[in-house]
């Protein structure tokens, strides 16, 4: 710290705490700023987000990226998760970004990206 500063501290620090307060006062006068703001700003954000409850989510998608090299393994195992016929079940392996399930619970979504991965799909859980 330089000598200048410090010798500002020290007579900054005889001051009492209301010259202190009219100090600040006078500073944001002067400079046309607030030393309050920042802080009120910053306590008002943090209890807000703290305050947001975070949901968890309960529904997911089962949704194929790539069918990989056993597209009929993969058909299969589309077929047994769901009602879809063959042709529905080919269309379905072959459409990138395609659902196969919609709006299932966790369990029952990792249930099924395990068989088709072990089918040889690309699957990813949305």
């Amino acid at each position: 710290m330089s000598e200048k500063l410090a010798k500002l501290v020290e007579e900054l620090s005889t001051l009492s705490v209301l010259e202190a307060a009219d100090l600040v006062k006078m500073l944001e006068e002067k400079w046309g700023v607030s030393a309050a703001a920042p802080v009120a700003m910053v306590a008002g954000g943090g209890a807000a987000a703290a305050a947001e409850p975070v949901e968890e989510k309960t529904e997911f998608d089962v949704v194929i990226k790539d069918p990989g090299a056993k597209k009929i393994d993969v058909i299969k195992v589309i077929r047994q998760l769901t009602s879809l016929g063959l042709g529905e079940a080919k269309a379905l392996a072959e459409t990138a970004g395609g659902k196969i399930l919609t709006g299932v619970g966790k369990d029952a979504a990792m249930d099924a990206k395990k068989k088709l991965d072990e089918a040889g799909a690309n699957i990813v859980i949305e």
